[in-house]
C-alpha cells in the first residue's frame, strides 16, 4: 500500500521517480506558477511536470531556486513540443528548457507527441542526451502501441515512462499492459478527467464511505493501479487536498467498480489523429 507522497517508483534504468506529483498544465507563467509550485514543494510534493509548450518553464525554474529544497530531492519532468521535433531541433529545444528551468540536468525529457515521420529523430536526440548524463532518464508522451513498436524496432534505448491520457472515463487497459509487459511505467495526464467527475454517484459514494472526495478516490485509484499521477491545480487548499491521498486504501471491490467507468472517453486529442 502506497501510504507517503514519499512514495517513489524505480524506473526500468534504475531512477527512482515519485509516484505523486503536481502537474502545471495552463498555470499561467509567472507569480501564479511561482506560487503554485512553492504551494506543492511546501505541501511535500517533490515530482514537477512542466513542457516547453506549458510556457512556464521559467516560473517552475524560479520556484525550485526559491524553496530552498536541495535540487536532488526533486525530480522534474519536461517536454520537447511538436514544432521543436527532429533531432537537430530537439538539441536545441532542450537546451532551451534546460535554460529556462535553470538547471543543470533534467531528470525526465518526454517526447510531448509521436510527431508522424519525426519522433524516432527526437528520440536519437534524446538518446544523446541520455548518454551525456544531462538527462537521468527519457521516455514519451501519449504514445500509442504501435508507435512504441516502431520506436523499439528502431531506437537504442527503451523508454522509462509513458504519460498518456488516463482516467476512471479512459482507462487505457491495453497501452497499460503493454507498458507493463515491457517495464515501462505509465503516467497520466489529466488523471481527474479536468473536473468532468466530481458529482459522479459511484465515486460519490466511494468517498463518502471513506470520507474524502470524489477526486481524492480518483487519485487513490491511480496508485493502486501502480500509475505515476500528476493532478494540476492553482488553489493552495485544492493542491493540499489532492495530496491527501495516503490514508485510506480502496477495496478490490472499489477498484472494479471505478474501472467499470470507462467509456474509451478522451478529453484530449487522440493521438493516431492530433
Amino acid at each position: 500500500m502506497v501510504t507517503s507522497i514519499n512514495h517513489k517508483m524505480q524506473l526500468h534504468n534504475g531512477v527512482e521517480m515519485p509516484q505523486f506529483g503536481l502537474g502545471v498544465y495552463k498555470v499561467e507563467e509567472g507569480k501564479v506558477t511561482l506560487e503554485t509550485v512553492k504551494t506543492a514543494l511546501s505541501t511535500g510534493y517533490r515530482s514537477i511536470d512542466t513542457a516547453a509548450y506549458y510556457d512556464n518553464e521559467e516560473g517552475v525554474g524560479q520556484a525550485l531556486k526559491e524553496s530552498g529544497i536541495p535540487r536532488e530531492e526533486i525530480f522534474v519532468t519536461t517536454k520537447v513540443w511538436n514544432d521543436d521535433q527532429g533531432y537537430e531541433e530537439t538539441l536545441a529545444a532542450f537546451e532551451k528548457s534546460r535554460k529556462k528551468l535553470g538547471l543543470d540536468y533534467i531528470d525526465l525529457y518526454l517526447v510531448h507527441w509521436p510527431v508522424k515521420d519525426k519522433y524516432v529523430h527526437t528520440w536519437k536526440a534524446l538518446e544523446k542526451l541520455y548518454q551525456e548524463g544531462i538527462i537521468k532518464a527519457i521516455g514519451v508522451s501519449n504514445f500509442q502501441i504501435h508507435h512504441l513498436e516502431d520506436l523499439f524496432a528502431r531506437a537504442n534505448e527503451k523508454p522509462v515512462l509513458n504519460q498518456i491520457e488516463l482516467h476512471p472515463l479512459l482507462t487505457q487497459e491495453k497501452v497499460r499492459a503493454f507498458c507493463k509487459e515491457n517495464d515501462i511505467a505509465v503516467e497520466a495526464w489529466s488523471p481527474i478527467a479536468r473536473g468532468n467527475l466530481i458529482n459522479e454517484p459511484v465515486l460519490l459514494s466511494i468517498a463518502e464511505k471513506y470520507g474524502k472526495t470524489s477526486t481524492q478516490v480518483i487519485l487513490r485509484w491511480h496508485l493502486q493501479n501502480d500509475v505515476i499521477v500528476i493532478p494540476k491545480s492553482v488553489t493552495p487548499s485544492r493542491i493540499k487536498e489532492n495530496a491527501d491521498i495516503f490514508n485510506f486504501e480502496l477495496t478490490k471491490e472499489d477498484m472494479k467498480k471505478i474501472n467499470g467507468l470507462n467509456e474509451n472517453k478522451r478529453f484530449g486529442p487522440n493521438p493516431d489523429d492530433f
